[in-house]
Formats: structure tokens, sequence, C-alpha cells
């Protein structure tokens, strides 16, 4: 896919690998001048390095006063702040667990990063967003946010919370111009699955076949699929799509496959 991002500047958050590295790398082959944020500064930089006019900086979503200094520094620099994807997202490994036995600090880890984090973020982008009268925000859900799994509690409550506020956040903002919407992606072929489902050595490798039976498509996404999703919400030329969760699952959550 590809559309006209030329002198469009993108900001896309936990964009060092994975799906935001896919989404940022999108973005720029179509033209923008893309700022690629993580933790991982190195990473971060060599990512970005990949990229025709984009440049890697550190960014932690759970600290206000450094995501307000990176956009601060992005709008002095470039004039503007047109697209940005709330990508940054954590979950958990070690506790795959019923929520009488989740741990709170690992609760309070999972929202600071995947909603509070994404709120943060959102808010200081959108004075900006306002002030030019144009601007897009993209938020990256999950399946989970809208069909709940087991043994994730708090990747769920704060996946249903981008949901929702990405709905709320549509209505406030669509009047200044500013579309909201999000995407929420299936399994995905990541570090993070491969760790979990995909590797050789994966924790849960032995149920990778039973989830994957749920799926229409019978194999997870690769990153690059939920990028052109991403651009696809990003093309200027879709000017009247707001407040819509944009599944990219294979079918998973369109209904029972399996014989029952």
């Amino acid at each position: 896919m590809k559309c006209d991002l030329t002198g469009k500047v993108s900001l896309v958050t936990g964009a060092a690998r994975g799906i935001g590295q896919a989404i940022a790398d999108r973005l720029a082959v179509n033209g923008s001048r893309v700022v690629y944020t993580d933790l991982d500064l190195a990473a971060t930089e060599a990512a970005a390095a990949q990229s025709a006019g984009a440049k890697g900086l550190r960014m932690d979503v759970t600290r206000p006063a450094e995501v307000e200094e990176v956009i601060h520094g992005i709008v002095a620099e470039f004039g503007r702040l047109d697209i940005l994807v709330n990508n940054a997202g954590v979950n958990t490994l070690a506790h795959r667990v019923t929520i009488d036995q989740f741990p709170r600090e690992e609760w309070d880890r999972l929202l600071s990063v995947d909603l509070t984090g994404l709120y943060d973020v959102s808010r200081f982008a959108a004075r900006v967003m306002r002030t030019q009268g144009a601007g897009r925000i993209i938020n990256i859900a999950s399946i989970v946010g809208l069909v709940p799994l087991r043994l994730q509690c708090a990747f769920v409550a704060a996946k249903a919370g981008v949901v929702n506020l990405t709905k709320a956040m549509a209505l406030e903002l669509g009047p200044h111009g500013i579309l909201v919407n999000g995407i929420a992606p299936g399994s995905t072929l990541t570090e993070g699955t491969r760790q979990l489902f995909y590797g050789e050595g994966g924790t849960f490798r032995e149920h990778v076949q039973r989830m994957l039976d749920h799926v229409p498509l019978g194999r997870p996404a690769t990153t690059d699929e939920i990028a052109v999703a991403a651009l696809f919400l990003a093309d200027p030329e879709n000017s009247y799509m707001n407040g819509h969760i944009l599944t990219v699952d294979g079918g998973w959550t369109a209904g029972y496959t399996r014989d029952f």
C-alpha cells in the first residue's frame, strides 16, 4: 500500500522493534519525517537509521516531563506534528495467573505504560495538533481489549481502556480536525510472542496450535501486516474515519471456527 505523506511529521512510540518499527518504517517509506522513540536509545537509533530522514530518540512514556520535552523538541525542529502512533506497550511473561494471584506491582507496571503512558503522550501531542487544526492519532490496542482472554487481567484491562479512550478522544478532538482511531491486532509475530509461543523455547509453545485453531487464517500476523493498517489510518485520503477500532486478527474474533 502506498500513500503520500510528504511534509508530514510522525512520532511513533515503542519503535525500536516489532510492530512499532514496522509502522515507523512504513510511514517513512511513504514520505513522512518520522521520529522513532523507545527506551533503548541505541536500538531506536539503529532502527531509525534504516529510514531516510528519520531520527531516533529515547522516550519513557511513563515520565510525563520526558514526553513533553520530546514533543516540544519535535515541534521546535520540524515546526509541527501530524501523526502520532501510540504503540509503546508491555505485557507480562512471568505472571500468566488468575487475578487472585496477580501481583499488584505488575498490574501497576502494565497500566502505567499501556494506558497511562498512552494518555500522557496523547495529551501533549493533542495540544500541538489543536493549534495546527489537524492531526492523526493512532492507538495500538489489542483484540484482548475487545474479547478478553484468560490469565492476562492487567493487559486486558489496559487494552480495553485504550479502546474506549480512543473513542473518547475521537469525540473530543474530532471537532478540532484531529482524527483518532485504533488498531486491535491479534497474535503477531514479534520477539515477545516468540518468547511466549512461536520460538523453539517459547513458554507456551505447546499451546500454539490450539490457539491458532481459533484463527481462520491459521497463523499469526506479521508486523508489516499491522503496519499496513496504520498506514491506512494515516493516509490523508482516509479523511472521515474517526473513533474506529480496526481489528487485524486474521478473523480470530469474527466467530467460532472450531467444531463444537
